[in-house]
């Protein structure tokens, strides 16, 4: 009896240790362990990038918004460039394009 207990003390450690060393990098080598994290890393990476640029492009809308609000001189610029829009009394010249 004592011979089979320190037989399984021996064995089950070493049961464990075998099964470790074979469990953990299959694990991390499966489709959901290491090539997983990779693939996520890098999406995480593009998903910052574009968060990055699209808070950029709100603080330049913030602006445009303000100087809309704020500025006469906004207003006019938009009412001529993107609506044609004229002051009475101003000459209009247009060239063929």
């Amino acid at each position: 009896m004592q011979r089979v207990t320190s037989v399984l003390a021996w064995l089950m450690p070493f049961g464990l240790l075998v099964l470790a060393i074979v469990a953990v990098p299959m694990h991390l080598l499966d489709d959901h362990g290491l090539p997983r994290y990779r693939v996520l890393a890098s999406e995480l990476r593009q998903v910052e990038s574009e968060n990055e640029r699209v808070q950029r492009e709100v603080v330049d809308l913030s602006r445009q918004v303000e100087a809309l609000r704020h500025d006469p001189l906004a207003i006019e610029r938009i009412a001529r460039d993107d609506f044609g829009m004229v002051r009475e009394g101003e000459l209009v010249f247009q060239f063929p394009e």
